[in-house]
């Protein structure tokens, strides 16, 4: 079996007498976090030259999978996308100013606004998703389809566990 860089960490990890189920969730816990550093490192270089942040690139993707008009309540973006409100007032202030977005009261709740993609943010949003599905295929390339699948599915039960204990 060929090796990669988090099992040289599990072997220290053993030898310094680690139980073997905590290795286990670490070197899952790495390698999770490699893979997606490698699929954002893939994407940042396309989305810089879209003029796009992956945080941007992220909100914008958001809109567009919704149904048109393609808006959403900010705070339905903050959840969909794991942001701090703050995180996502600031990322909406520069998709507006950039004219990809735009906010709207919402006239059911005075309270509330509406941030909906503009014709021009539709377009880059388009763009970006197709440049996502370009690097996504580039970083999987390789990678037998069934392997990727099995993966696919053993991080979906352990995120269906993992995720409703966090929730409590």
């Amino acid at each position: 079996m060929e090796h990669d860089e988090v099992d040289a960490l599990a072997a220290r990890w053993e030898a310094a007498g680690m139980a073997p189920s905590l290795i286990a969730g670490l070197e899952l816990s790495k390698r999770m976090s490699r893979i997606n550093m490698l699929f954002e490192q893939a994407l940042k270089g396309e989305l810089a030259a879209l003029g796009l942040t992956y945080a941007e690139f992220d909100v914008l993707a958001a809109l567009a999978r919704t149904a048109p008009p393609y808006r959403m309540k900010p705070s339905e973006l903050a959840r969909s996308l794991m942001l701090t409100s703050g995180g996502t007032s600031n990322v909406l202030q520069r998709l507006t100013t950039a004219g990809y977005v735009e906010r709207s009261a919402d006239d059911g709740d005075g309270r509330s606004r509406w941030v909906q993609l503009t014709p021009e943010g539709l377009k880059v949003a388009t763009s970006a998703l197709d440049t996502a599905v370009r690097a996504n295929t580039d970083v999987l390339a390789g990678v037998p389809e069934p392997v990727v699948r099995q993966a696919a599915d053993a991080l979906r039960e352990i995120l269906l566990i993992v995720g409703r204990r966090r929730v409590r």
